[in-house]
């Protein structure tokens, strides 16, 4: 028997389709509207690179969740890196604020890179005052010499907690004469080093400005000294720079490849004022960050590249991590890593 033709259909199967044809209509508008309605950065895809891409929290707010919110919604990164959060220090956070923060990252689906901890950004018992010790709390952070094995401890604890495996530490605020000093600042960082790999952890000893490893030469020479593999290097580029050093090409050249364990990424102008460099968005300064891009995914590195501002010429934090976000991402696509 041949099918009937909608003509030859009842008038009440007529009305029916007549209704199901204007609901289907109904809800496909108001679904277009909706998402015409949504912001557009909601429908960020996560990022695919060879690279663990992050961000330092409270470079973009204190507001934990809101950094959150822009790292994963707005930029597409699966992980973060941790240093304060509601206006404290990383190390300062009780039980219930980590266990909150823990719920936070779950939500956003965010992963820790690291505990970016002021472990060993103190002075050196017995030198000198430095001149590079800055006036107050940096980052939330004002802890003594004699505090510094609570610090560590702490630090471990929440890498833990955090599920990572690295912690990131200093040496010292920078000396004019390091070298009465050298071995024994070597020494606490291996015993340091040794103690966080009894937890299963990597220290990552960032070369910083105003400590004592400043750029790449100096931080090969403390790598060579410091025989651990607890120990790695957080490589940043920007702080190198601004120390004087070509941190890429020259000062990274000299660093040991396999002991470099994680990577800091800021930009950094010339200037005329007092260290004659000033920070500047990703992507606008001094910096081949796409040949650094490519030179540590040559090497083999595989860990994280985390932004670490610093720059605030767009305003706010927010807006400025922003801007130096779409620096990074456009330097990661032409050097083909993302």
């Amino acid at each position: 028997m041949p099918s009937k033709s909608i003509h030859s259909e009842s008038p009440e199967a007529a009305v029916q389709m007549q209704i199901a044809r204007r609901q289907f209509l109904y809800h496909g508008v108001a679904a277009a509207v909706a998402t015409l309605a949504l912001p557009r950065s909601i429908f960020s895809s996560p990022l695919i690179s060879p690279f663990h891409i992050a961000v330092i929290n409270d470079e973009i707010t204190q507001d934990f969740e809101r950094a959150c919110h822009i790292a994963s919604r707005e930029f597409g990164m699966q992980w973060i890196e941790l240093r304060g959060m509601w206006n404290k220090n990383i190390v300062n956070l009780d039980t219930e604020e980590v266990q909150r923060a823990r719920q936070i990252l779950k939500k956003y689906g965010l992963r820790v890179t690291d505990i970016a901890s002021p472990l060993f950004k103190v002075d050196w018992p017995g030198a000198p005052t430095s001149r590079f010790r800055p006036e107050g709390r940096q980052f939330g952070a004002e802890f003594s010499f004699d505090q510094q094995s609570e610090v560590l401890a702490r630090s471990l604890e929440l890498a833990k907690s955090f599920g990572t495996h690295r912690v990131r530490c200093f040496d010292f605020w920078r000396l004019e004469d390091q070298a009465p000093y050298r071995a024994a600042m070597n020494e606490k960082l291996l015993q340091a080093a040794n103690r966080a790999g009894q937890a299963g952890i990597i220290l990552v000893l960032e070369n910083e400005m105003s400590c004592n490893t400043a750029t790449g030469a100096e931080a090969a020479k403390v790598l060579s000294a410091v025989q651990s593999p607890h120990l790695m290097l957080n490589w940043d580029p920007g702080n190198a720079t601004a120390a004087g050093e070509k941190a890429f090409p020259d000062g990274y050249q000299q660093l040991p490849k396999n002991r470099i364990g994680h990577c800091h990424c800021k930009d950094v102008v010339k200037n005329a004022g007092k260290n004659g460099y000033s920070w500047a968005a990703m992507g606008s300064g001094l910096i081949d960050w796409v040949g650094q891009f490519r030179a540590l995914h040559q090497d083999g590195y595989g860990f994280a590249v985390s932004l670490e501002t610093h720059w605030r010429g767009a305003g706010t934090p927010d807006a400025s991590t922003r801007q130096s976000w779409a620096g990074m991402k456009e330097d990661l696509q032409k050097a083909g890593l993302l």
